[in-house]
């Protein structure tokens, strides 16, 4: 098969984001023939390798939806510092995209960007809202502060120093102590609540 028409196929598929057996099923072809494919697509610039058998078409994704799909089948949204810069509550653009997920705490580097994964509980894993026409799972303003502080005694110093905040008038902070409220663990509630108290 010509790689022109493997990726006028796949343009056609209408998906952004598929599998390398998505790929070998469609082109009725083997799946280390779909993926000496995808390959080149890739080297052609038409294609992402996102990670292990999944793919993606450049300048279709969004790289805020990155996360969800690289955290399947374990849900994922945007949060920590790509969610604080998206409300406008920091001003420094962050240099990778940041998300919390149920799926273990994992740094994903993509021809699209790099994805910093962190875990959550599942009873923290709440307090987001769908975005545009990609339905972007993305933290409130108020849940990615205090996802923010959470994640402040993890092992890297990603969330040492928390970058200056600039509060919108329609930021809640009655919201942020309610969220606060709901953190399962009583000492990291705590710590939390301690940090809450040095920049609010």
């Amino acid at each position: 098969m010509q790689l022109i028409e493997a990726h006028n196929i796949i343009n056609n598929i209408g998906v952004p984001v598929f599998s390398t057996n998505d790929i070998a099923t469609t082109l009725n072809i083997t799946t280390s023939h779909a993926s000496n494919i995808l390959n080149r697509l890739v080297v052609a610039g038409f294609l992402a390798h996102l990670s292990r058998g999944l793919w993606g078409i450049i300048n279709i994704i969004d790289p805020l939806k990155l996360p969800e799909y690289l955290s399947a089948p374990l849900p994922s949204y945007i949060s920590l510092q790509s969610a604080l810069y998206f409300h406008g509550l920091i001003s420094q653009v962050p240099e990778v995209i940041y998300a919390v997920s149920l799926a273990r705490t994992k740094v994903i580097s993509t021809t699209l960007g790099c994805i910093s994964l962190h875990h959550l509980q599942p009873a923290f894993f709440f307090g987001f809202t769908i975005e545009g026409k990609e339905a972007i799972k993305i933290a409130t303003p108020e849940k990615a502060l205090v996802d923010f502080l959470y994640l402040t005694p993890a092992k890297n110093d990603l969330f040492q120093a928390l970058p200056e905040l600039e509060l919108p008038s329609h930021f809640n902070i009655g919201l942020v102590w309610d969220i606060v409220e709901k953190i399962p663990a009583i000492r990291r509630r705590n710590m939390v609540k301690k940090l809450l108290n040095n920049i609010v």
